[in-house]
């Protein structure tokens, strides 16, 4: 093991890589720090850009993306009292609180270091876990993975938003997109309309990007243009006053809040379809319920910027353990990551680990060094992170949906591909305004076709027998399990209402 790592951290400090992984953490910072852009949108984009890269290097640039996208919506929280990312919302309560009485650097830092530390704490948490699930994949057949697909597909239900019905929907509409082309066993050609081009399907990445970015870019330029709005203006930023870095007293004393935070994060994140933000504003409840002066939160508490922080970018790799050991997304940025596995021909599980273990490995250890070079520049770049935040929409649209169309088209150097793309972003741009998610498309995108596929592998060993998934302790299990994920946000809607009433 120890040669493994050692092969790997090998492998990270190469100028390419080091390069890639400063290039993801700067990317990242810019995406998260602006209000309306995402981690999901962010990795959508640059997916394409990796396929010419070495796989270890296209990973490794990726990962970085995901966990400095995920810090960096604390920026304009702490600034501009505006999460840039939904997981920097329980940020706000605390950080901006700091701003106002001029502490606002002190904010930044220990949101950087929080960060940093939280996801060190997962990519440790990763790495010890995500071998021995992959190693336990082995013992699946057609009927586990059927259920497993299953269980991914209930997780839908946990990504739908305020509206289960709405989120059902779009997973449908998924489900629907996932059968174009050549059924897997018979192959008999389904919703093709006679059209060749349609035979393999739609292509997942300009999917990808339609949905998530294009879909952006067009509600960015649409919406500057409907409200005149320019932008924010330097006036409107407050500026960085203060000490970046806190006293060394200040950060033993959140040390226990940091370490408490980044394993709830952790845990939260192995779980498929809860996500960051709720890890953030469970690790802020348990900050304040742990603390000695409960009085303090709510009012510029450096406990509550560090708790929230330290939780979401635990999440970031402890969403990469289900992932890569057994090729269920935890949530939607890291359903977009599989999409950068796979066009890389890189399938999670057991093989993933013994076939592409030097990529798996630097992959991990360039996450470790990734987390340490976003304290660095957290704490070296606070006082102009402020200039990030008045590009101007109008402005940002034009260069996100440039980049789309560059991305969709470099796959395949195929212009199909770009109108794949743009009635994706047109489609997700409609969903987007009529509060439709878009997460439960992707993930039925990706589980569809692995649930028809071992479903009917399934049939043709059992002679259509249906109890080969109950006589068989992993699938069962993974059944039931996903009947209950499917049902409890629909009981605990009802619940709600009842005690409203």
């Amino acid at each position: 093991m120890l040669e493994v790592w050692l092969s790997a951290a090998g492998n990270v400090f190469t100028p390419t890589n080091i390069f890639a992984i400063l290039c993801g953490v700067l990317f990242g910072v810019f995406t998260g720090a602006l209000p309306g852009l995402s981690s999901t949108m962010a990795l959508a984009i640059l997916i394409p850009f990796t396929f010419s890269m070495d796989p270890a290097t296209g990973l490794i640039l990726l990962g970085a993306v995901y966990s400095a996208s995920v810090y960096s919506g604390s920026i304009s929280a702490i600034l501009l009292n505006t999460p840039g990312t939904p997981s920097a919302a329980a940020t706000v309560i605390d950080g901006y609180e700091m701003t106002k009485r001029g502490e606002s650097a002190k904010a930044l830092g220990i949101a950087a270091i929080a960060s940093g530390f939280g996801g060190i704490v997962s990519v440790i948490a990763l790495s010890a876990f995500a071998p021995f699930l992959a190693q336990q994949s082995l013992r699946f057949g057609p009927p586990e993975y059927f259920a497993l697909a299953v269980f991914g597909l209930t997780i839908i239900s946990s990504l739908t938003g305020k509206s289960p019905v709405k989120g059902l929907l779009a997973g449908v509409f998924g489900i629907l997109i996932a059968t174009v082309g050549m059924d897997p066993i018979s192959g008999y050609p389904r919703f093709t309309f006679g059209h060749p081009a349609l035979l393999d399907g739609f292509a997942l990445i300009p999917v990808l990007i339609g949905l998530f970015s294009a879909s952006q870019a067009f509600n960015l330029m649409i919406s500057s243009k409907l409200s005149n709005d320019e932008g924010i203006e330097f006036s409107q930023i407050p500026a960085v006053a203060g000490k970046v870095v806190p006293k060394f007293k200040e950060l033993l004393r959140l040390t226990p809040n940091m370490g408490r935070s980044s394993i709830i994060g952790t845990i939260i994140g192995i779980i498929p379809g809860v996500g960051t933000d709720p890890a953030a504003f469970i690790a802020y409840n348990e900050a304040k319920r742990w603390s000695k002066d409960k009085d303090s939160f709510g009012k510029g508490s450096i406990h509550g910027v560090a708790a929230p922080e330290s939780s979401n970018n635990a999440v970031t790799g402890g969403s990469l353990i289900p992932l890569l050991s057994l090729g269920i997304p935890g949530n939607a940025v890291s359903a977009v990551f599989l999409g950068g596995l796979l066009i890389h021909g890189l399938r999670p599980g057991a093989e993933l680990f013994t076939h592409s273990g030097d990529v798996v490995y630097s992959l991990f250890f360039s996450l470790f060094v990734a987390n340490i070079l976003i304290i660095v520049v957290g704490i070296g770049g606070a006082r102009i992170f402020s200039k990030v935040l008045v590009v101007k929409p109008i402005v940002l649209g034009p260069i996100i949906l440039l980049l789309s169309i560059v991305g969709s088209y470099a796959i395949h150097n195929n212009a199909y591909d770009i109108w794949v793309m743009l009635l994706f972003g047109v489609i997700g741009f409609i969903l987007r305004r009529y509060g439709f998610p878009l997460a439960p498309i992707v993930l039925a995108i990706i589980l569809g076709p692995l649930a028809e596929t071992s479903f009917n592998q399934s049939m043709l060993i059992s002679q259509d027998n249906f109890g080969i998934f109950f006589n068989r302790p992993i699938s069962a299990v993974l059944l039931i399990v996903a009947a209950i994920t499917f049902v409890s946000p629909f009981l605990s809607g009802v619940v709600k209402k009842k005690k409203v009433a």
